[in-house]
């Protein structure tokens, strides 16, 4: 099983001038860190306007910069808000490929959709039709990244004519790709569509085996890609917080991950909130008790290993840690991403080689039909030249100088 971290970049109220800044350079330090202690992944959201949940609203300026900073933890957007009024497929085919470029091939394309009313009426994107919006534009981003050119679309959710889409990503076809989950219809959904399943359920191992069969008799019976390939993997993101005194790390770690827990539940399901004025630190500090969570990799190194063992034996094969959240301090964090490192990490980089060849090999005929199923892509044929303006007007006999002579006069 593979280990990654988790940024939502939260900032609870009051704000101070400098903590955003030092936020994000708190967050930069410690995704290097884990590059250099063997972290797998680190995962970035992309979210707007959800105050103190999430200041991360250009996931990929983050990421690249954590690309310059580090030579071998993969860079996952956790996740791409793909719905065209968040982000033109083309823009996000065009980021992921660069990010690809600059990091040396080590991207994740998560994608999602959100459920928030202030993302998606802020972007205009309608909550009933978000699902087939995020389907439409994952499909035609992938293809933008393969087809060379893109032979143009006209769609429900945006049109663009012929294109080639520049530049192509390191990876081929293009990263993996990932769907970001809260149920067990949307890990069936991503199994049916071969994307890894990136899950925000905060489930404990026992219900995990029941997500984790469920994802992978779905890929083998239903499996047709809406990428270009395949990416059959399940995440699921648990708290973190690692100390040898297993008081001592639920003190520095429960209170962000329970405040973790309960602004998602404020934004997307319970709250009611005044725009610049909700103060959801205060609302979440004096409110009733937040409701027993998982607490998954809080504790001391062999509670932390032994929750952890647990996931493995039912087949999740990453585990996401929110280190992030809340007040958590920057200096607790990496003490714990270090003393992880050192105690309980090695054990499971020694199984998982071997448990990576052995899962290839049992998913290999199921992966074969699933690629088997996948739509061929078009021939883009002979395609019609675009000529320049100037040329245009001149073909059209259209006097260039007159015309704008016309306009600025009109002005």
């Amino acid at each position: 099983m593979q280990f990654g971290i988790f940024y939502e970049h939260q900032i609870p109220r009051p704000w101070a001038d400098g903590d955003e800044h030092r936020l994000f350079k708190d967050a930069l330090d410690q995704v290097e860190l884990a590059d250099r202690l063997g972290i797998d992944f680190a995962w970035e959201v992309e979210h707007h306007f959800l105050e103190e949940y999430s200041h991360s609203s250009a996931p990929e300026v983050f990421l690249a910069a954590c690309s310059q900073r580090t030579k071998r933890i993969r860079l996952g957007h956790g996740i791409t808000l793909m719905p065209p009024g968040y982000n033109h497929p083309a823009r996000v085919a065009e980021r992921i490929a660069t990010l690809d470029l600059v990091s040396d091939g080590r991207v994740e394309w998560g994608t999602g959709e959100s459920s928030s009313r202030l993302e998606l009426e802020g972007y205009g994107v309608d909550y009933l039709e978000k699902r087939d919006a995020w389907e439409e534009a994952v499909r035609e981003a992938a293809r933008m990244m393969t087809m060379n050119p893109y032979p143009g679309y006209r769609g429900r959710f945006f049109s663009m004519p012929h294109r080639n889409v520049m530049p192509k990503p390191l990876q081929k076809p293009h990263p993996p790709l990932w769907v970001a989950c809260s149920n067990r219809d949307t890990i069936k959904l991503a199994a049916r569509l071969g994307m890894g399943a990136l899950t925000f359920a905060f489930v404990d191992p026992q219900e995990a085996k029941y997500w984790v069969d469920e994802y992978y008799e779905t890929f083998k019976r239903e499996c047709t890609p809406i990428g270009r390939a395949v990416n059959p993997n399940i995440a699921m993101v648990v708290g973190f917080m690692c100390h040898e005194n297993p008081e001592t790390a639920v003190a520095r770690g429960l209170e962000g991950f329970k405040f973790f827990g309960y602004a998602l539940a404020h934004y997307y399901i319970t709250g009611t909130h005044l725009v610049g004025r909700t103060n959801v630190w205060d609302e979440f500090k004096s409110g009733p008790a937040f409701p027993a969570i998982p607490q998954g990799g809080i504790g001391s190194p062999d509670q932390v290993r032994a929750t952890l063992e647990t996931f493995e034996a039912v087949g999740v094969d990453q585990i996401v840690f929110i280190q992030q959240g809340g007040n958590n301090r920057h200096e607790h964090i990496c003490e714990s991403l270090e003393l992880f490192a050192a105690r309980v990490l090695p054990d499971f980089a020694e199984r998982h080689d071997a448990r990576v060849r052995r899962k290839a090999e049992a998913l290999a005929p199921y992966i074969a039909r699933a690629l088997e199923r996948m739509p061929a892509l078009e021939t883009a044929g002979e395609l019609p030249p675009v000529e320049s303006y100037p040329v245009l007007m001149q073909k059209l006999g259209v006097d260039m100088q007159e015309l704008m002579v016309r306009t600025a006069r009109s002005r």
